[in-house]
Parts: C-alpha cells; sequence; structure tokens
C-alpha cells in the first residue's frame, strides 16, 4: 500500500514555498532523537524543549534543517529508554555471560542506554538511521506510515521530521584500507592528543565508564588511591606495581618479584602479605572522592578464601601470595556493587635469589548474575573467527585457548604459555632442562611441553563453538616421527620441533564474509640420541603457520557482444546501384529496399 506514502509527498509539494525542499539527515551511530512521536493522521505542531534536540547542521536558505541528536545528560540513570531495536546477531558479543566493552548490543550488559558507559559502540552493535526534515509550519497533517516527530533546532525553529527505513544503512560498513601511502593522511585526520593533562581541575565523573581506573579509599590512613593490578614488564617479567585496574575490562596478568634477602622481605613486603589485598574499600561512583568518608559511597572487599599472615619459619616464608582474583559486580552507572577477593598462597624456600610468580585476575559481571554463566570460556568470534583472538582448543569436554611455547628470562621453558592467535603465524622456543631418564620418559615429558597440558584433541571450526556440540570441532591430524627410518638400535628419537598447521578460509557472503577452520595438524621434528648420551638440555621450537585456502568466485561478466563480419565484397551490388543514372536509380530503389528488410529480418531473429 503506497498511498499514505504519495499523500504525504504531495503535502510535501504543495505547501513548499519556492526553493524549499527537504532535507535528508541521517543521525549518528546510536543518537536518537527524544522527543514526542507523531502518529499517522495526527497534527504536527507540537513543540519540543531545545533539551531535547539540538541542530547540529548549518541552515539552508528559506529552510531550518537539523540533524536530530542525544543530549546525554549529566548524571543518566538506566532508566533511559531505549528507542533502537535489538540486533538478531550481536557480532561483538565475544564473551558468554558477561559484558563485553563498547558492544551496545550484548544482552549481558544489562544496559537499557549503553551509550552512557560506553564511550563508542562497535560497528554493527546498532543500527543506523535516517532522517527527512522540512519546517514545521509547513505541515498542516501528518499521514506518513513512518515514525514521525517535531524536533526544534539552534534558532528555535520547530523542524518536522520522518523516519525512513533504509535498509542500505544497517549494512555492514567495509573498513578502509591503511598503507604507507594513505597512513600519515588519516592519521592526521583521525588522530587527536596522544596525552591528557594530569592537572584536571573539573569535578570527577559520576559514574564510571569503560576501561576507567577504580578508586579505593583506606580508611586506617584516609587516603585516595587506585586498585592496581601488577603487570609483567621487560624479559623476566619483572612486577609492575603502578598497573591500575580498568573498569569493566575483564583480564589476567602474570609477573615475577626476585629477593634480595627473603628472610626480610617474608614479614615486610606487602606485596606478600594477604592483608594489603582486601584492607581498603572500593568506591562505588568516581564522585564519592568528594566525600570519601560517606560509607554510601564505599564498597567493601569480601575475602573469600582463607588467609593467612606471613611466617618465616627456620628456612620456609610460608603463607605467600601467590595468586589474587577479584570479582566485581556492577550495574550500569550506578556503579560498582560488590566486590570480593580469593587468595592463593604458597610456601617459599628461603635461598639467594629466590623468586616468586605471581597472577592477578580481575573479572567483571553484571550485578545479581549467576557465577555458573560468567565462567563461560570467552568466544573468538561471533560466528566466524576474528583475526588476533585465540584458538580454541577441545579435550574431552573442555574447551581451552591453544598455546605455544614460552621462555623464562634465563631461556628455560616457563609453565604459562602463549596463546596460539588466529590468522598470526608465529615461531617460539625455549631450553627444556631434564634428568637423566628412561627413552620413553624423555618422549612423553617433550611431547607434553610441545604441545602443553592437556593434549589438544579438536579446533573449533567456527569461533562460538559450543563444546557440547562435536559437531562444530575438527579433529586434529597427527604427524608423528618415523621410527623405522632410525637404523640405530640404541639410540632414542625425542621430538624437538613441532609445527602446527592450519588451513582456514572465508564463507558466507563477499560484504560479510566469516573466517572458519578446515583443519588442524601437528607435524613433529625429531632428532635421535644414545641412550649411553647424558641429557640435560634440550632445544624445543613450536612454528604456527595458517594457509588461507579460500576459493574466491569468479568476478561477474556482462552478456557477451556480437561481432559481426561481412564479406569485402558485401556492398558492391549497392555502390553498382546507387552508381547508375537516375533513372536507373529509380528502377532499383524496389530491390535495395528488399535486400535491406532481408538483412533487418537476419539480424533481429539472430539477436534474440
Amino acid at each position: 500500500m503506497r498511498t499514505p506514502q504519495l499523500a504525504l509527498l504531495q503535502v510535501f509539494l504543495l505547501m513548499f514555498p519556492d526553493g524549499v525542499r527537504p532535507q535528508p539527515s541521517s543521525s549518528p551511530s546510536g543518537a536518537v532523537p527524544m522527543s514526542l512521536d507523531l502518529q499517522p493522521g495526527t497534527v504536527g505542531g507540537t513543540l519540543q524543549s531545545s533539551s531535547e534536540a539540538t541542530a547540529t547542521r548549518p541552515a539552508m536558505p528559506g529552510i531550518s534543517t537539523v540533524v536530530p541528536t542525544l543530549v546525554t545528560p549529566s548524571a543518566p540513570g538506566n532508566r533511559t529508554v531505549d528507542l533502537f531495536p535489538v540486533l538478531p546477531i550481536c557480532v561483538c558479543d565475544l564473551t558468554p555471560g558477561a559484558c563485553d566493552i563498547n558492544c551496545c548490543c550484548d544482552r549481558d550488559c544489562y544496559l537499557l542506554h549503553p551509550r552512557t558507559v560506553f564511550s563508542f559502540c562497535l560497528p554493527g552493535s546498532v543500527r543506523s538511521s535516517s532522517w527527512v526534515c522540512v519546517d514545521n509550519s509547513l505541515i498542516f497533517r501528518s499521514n506518513s506510515p513512518f515514525p514521525s516527530r517535531v524536533f526544534m533546532d539552534s534558532n528555535g525553529i520547530r523542524q518536522f521530521c520522518v523516519h525512513v527505513n533504509n535498509s542500505k544503512l544497517n549494512y555492514f560498513q567495509k573498513l578502509q584500507k591503511v598503507n604507507a601511502t594513505n597512513f600519515q593522511d588519516l592519521a592526521a585526520e583521525f588522530g587527536g592528543e596522544s596525552f591528557t593533562s594530569t592537572f584536571q581541575t573539573q569535578s570527577p565523573p559520576s559514574f564510571y565508564r569503560a576501561g576507567d581506573p577504580i578508586l579505593t579509599y583506606f580508611p586506617k590512613w584516609s587516603v585516595i588511591s587506585l586498585l592496581r593490578q601488577p603487570a609483567g614488564v621487560g624479559a623476566a617479567g619483572l612486577c609492575a606495581e603502578s598497573n591500575p585496574a580498568g573498569f569493566l575490562e575483564s583480564k589476567s596478568t602474570t609477573c615475577t618479584r626476585f629477593f634480595k634477602n627473603l628472610a626480610s622481605s617474608c614479614t615486610l613486603d606487602s606485596a606478600l602479605n594477604a592483608a594489603s589485598y582486601y584492607n581498603f574499600t572500593v568506591l562505588k561512583v568516581p564522585r564519592g572522592m568528594t566525600d570519601p568518608q560517606n560509607m554510601e559511597f564505599q564498597v567493601p572487599v569480601i575475602l573469600t578464601s582463607q588467609a593467612n599472615a606471613p611466617l618465616l619459619a627456620g628456612n620456609t616464608c610460608q603463607n605467600v601470595v601467590s595468586q589474587v582474583t577479584y570479582e566485581i559486580e556492577t550495574n550500569g552507572t550506578f556503579g560498582i556493587q560488590k566486590v570480593s577477593v580469593s587468595l592463593g598462597q604458597t610456601n617459599l624456600t628461603v635461598e639467594p635469589g629466590a623468586s616468586l610468580q605471581q597472577h592477578f585476575i580481575l573479572h567483571f559481571r553484571a550485578f545479581q548474575q549467576s557465577t555458573a554463566a560468567s565462567i563461560t570460556s570467552p568466544r573468538s568470534g561471533n560466528p566466524g573467527y576474528i583475526v588476533g583472538k585465540p584458538l580454541l582448543a577441545l579435550t574431552g569436554d573442555v574447551s581451552y585457548s591453544m598455546t605455544l611455547l614460552r621462555s623464562q628470562g634465563n631461556g628455560s621453558c616457563s609453565v604459562n604459555r602463549h596463546e596460539v592467535q588466529f590468522g598470526v603465524n608465529a615461531i617460539s622456543g625455549c631450553k627444556l632442562r631434564l634428568k637423566k631418564a628412561d627413552c620413553s620418559y624423555l618422549q612423553q615429558e617433550i611431547y607434553q611441553t610441545l604441545h602443553g597440558r592437556p593434549r589438544p584433541q579438536h579446533v573449533a571450526i567456527f569461533g562460538n563453538a559450543d563444546p557440547a556440540q562435536k559437531g562444530g570441532w575438527t579433529r586434529i591430524l597427527n604427524r608423528h616421527c618415523n621410527i623405522s627410518a632410525i637404523i640405530c638400535t640404541s639410540c632414542c628419537l625425542i621430538p624437538v620441533s613441532l609445527e602446527i598447521q592450519v588451513l582456514w578460509a572465508y564463507v558466507g557472503l563477499l560484504s560479510n564474509p566469516q573466517a572458519h577452520v578446515s583443519g588442524v595438524r601437528f607435524l613433529y621434528q625429531c632428532q635421535s640420541i644414545r641412550d649411553s648420551q647424558q641429557v640435560t638440555e634440550v632445544s624445543l621450537t613450536t612454528i604456527v603457520n595458517f594457509v588461507d585456502i579460500t576459493q574466491k568466485p569468479e568476478p561477474p561478466r556482462g552478456q557477451p557482444k556480437m561481432d559481426w563480419k561481412l564479406p569485402f565484397d558485401f556492398f558492391f551490388p549497392f555502390r553498382v546501384a546507387f552508381s547508375r543514372g537516375v533513372s536507373s536509380q529509380k528502377c532499383s530503389v524496389s530491390p535495395v529496399l528488399i535486400l535491406c528488410l532481408l538483412l533487418l529480418g537476419v539480424l533481429n531473429l539472430e539477436t534474440t
């Protein structure tokens, strides 16, 4: 039914003065005009306040044009209505049961208006909208089938706008290709100041935004500080204490501490003491720093595990903190609601050059969300893999990220391993120190070091594969060393290298391709050693190689063109006929016309 739309166009054309035409405008992604709807058949004359809609485009001669935008309040709450419909597929929802930062379509964020918390919305997480606006005085009655609203521009002129159903705006946009020629231009066009001044006098914000440092308060000393998450720096991975924890940034870090005199540091170093990780409160919102002693803004840190104070007993430092895990529950713009911490402790032997490796984990989830839903492993794509995300492996019913060898500062193999990132070729190596043992033990130990524990059995075909559905996983092919090729009977064949070969391809539409894994193979390289040889150190290497096997379709081709070729003397009778006299020409008109008609008929039959 197109009658209402045609009627609206007739109203526009009849009531426009000369030189006036409607100006289309597109609202930014996520910016929605907040005004009363004019349903079909209602009079368009409702006055809106200037705080609900602002003009963002210059006025044209004869008519004021506006772009409907949303003015975010200084202290928004979660009662703001989200006017965008929910997207059927949320491509940026990579963490099941948890909120992904800047993913405005993630249902796990429990945010009615995500833009109040997120600094921006990821591409594909919101719908685009387009508006066509004219002066409201030109419209007497709206009979448009599309939503219509009245806005107020910066000049105080009311504008009547119709929301156009433009489906082309809701398709994914292609990202710009960056190369050496346009890198500087793009950086100058879209770049800004790299650092902000630390001397800021404005009042603290009303709520946390994604990535903001989390404020803490020590009541004993009346000191405001930041929640720290130490991270490793340098080749040795030394602990950097000044690394702040970011709001809504769930991540884990690992670092190493070295002690010159562990006997004195055992009870004096606060990093080893469990109490230093929960003897403070967390500010619910940043504006709490203006009145930190107000209990309304303070969230206590709840200890959920057993924690004892460090104790030096003989040659052993007991109850040293080895792992810290924070669980933080948030409620959108209302801030942090609950903080809990669990600690892991170990014992260290007092000796010269003693070291300790610590793990720090931060996990954010929505307030009152079940813990079982929050421990689900994150996705590497939805559905297709995203370049740089972990390659998912499966052993039994447990999924995890495939890993590579990682070396410590002295070159020996570390317990912590590198993640295999999809689409990123990598090579790593380390030295494995072994004790004297039989051949079977050496082979088993080296194999486990190369492929990690547990041994990967399957690889996810897509980035959102479910461990419970075996059809979404492909089995890993293994190619071991050829033992029969070894002639020596008193030799031991040990693996020294593992190459992980991953075949992948794009599937789906060319406008929105999805990467999937077609097959994976483990290729081992071995060397032989004699049983009598004293093996103390073996150099191991792991290689990851991604091979793109995408078969792109042939480009579309147009219809073939007819290439007519006539004999060289085809027009000879015509030239002879027209070269004669006037009398002869009059007599030859009929045969010439007959030949032309026959020729045209043949051509028409060939083309049809």
